[in-house]
């Protein structure tokens, strides 16, 4: 399966710019081959909006999942993309996964919530492994800092996913996340890792690109630089059961030491 990475802010504070944004890179990634495109964490509203978190936060099922799903479906692929999700009275950092038909396949909550803006505007989610399956391959979700904790992407390994897309806001200073962290946890792992960022500067925020597809041998297949950009890659299935034939972390723990951790 080919792999489009929406390396992209949008325009923050706009969901109606971000979707037309959204549709465009879907056009081109449809064009080039590609059976998902993924977009960076908050797509669909920006990251760095203050209150307007909660102004521009939607139901999993709302005006502007619906609209995504008419993108998906027009240009026959899937999308994962970000987004403020409100539930009651809660906000959560949410990304979903809308089929090429426009069918909604998953959503996950962010679990790891990282530094003063996000513990002020959203509640933690509270399911770690979420995946469906998508043209044969098991896709799992997650968000940005929590593929930086070990047992996140570890659980999703042992739960069987082959591709973990990420949804990120990395920001100034921590390249060594995208251009070290992902592509180890991908090979200590043995599944491929998608992870697409932002860019440029919200408010605080410098948000460094990166954005990279890395396969379950630790290598980058595709990696972004540091301006908005539409990245493609492929997940190829084979070599992923090579891979996990090869890899002794899996196959090799002894789970029975492990309870210390926890």
């Amino acid at each position: 399966m080919r792999i489009a990475l929406l390396q992209s802010s949008g325009r923050p504070g706009s969901v109606a710019e971000n979707l037309k944004v959204l549709d465009e890179a879907a056009g081109r990634a449809a064009a080039a081959g590609a059976g998902l495109l993924v977009t960076s964490e908050m797509f669909l509203t920006g990251y760095a909006i203050g209150d307007d978190v909660a102004r521009l936060s939607e139901p999993a099922d709302g005006d502007a999942a619906d609209a995504v799903a008419e993108i998906a479906g027009r240009h026959g692929l899937a999308v994962v993309y970000g987004y403020p999700e409100r539930a009651g009275d809660a906000v959560f950092n949410a990304a979903q996964l809308i089929s090429a038909d426009g069918a909604r396949l998953t959503g996950y909550r962010k679990t790891h919530l990282y530094g003063p803006f996000e513990h002020r505007h959203f509640t933690p989610g509270g399911q770690l492994v979420v995946q469906a399956d998508l043209g044969g391959l098991t896709v799992g979700l997650l968000i940005c800092y929590d593929v930086e904790f070990p047992e996140n992407v570890r659980a999703h390994a042992l739960a069987g996913t082959d591709l973990l897309v990420v949804p990120t806001a990395l920001m100034h200073p921590y390249p060594v996340v995208a251009e070290s962290l992902v592509p180890v946890r991908a090979l200590e792992n043995a599944l491929y890792v998608a992870y697409v960022n932002r860019v440029g500067v919200e408010a605080e925020f410098d948000f460094l690109g990166l954005s990279v597809l890395a396969g379950p041998d630790g290598v980058a297949r595709a990696r972004a630089g540091r301006e908005e950009e539409l990245v493609l890659a492929d997940v190829d299935p084979a070599f992923l059961a090579a891979a996990r034939e090869a890899s002794p972390y899996l196959t090799d723990r002894r789970p029975a030491l492990y309870g210390p951790l926890v």
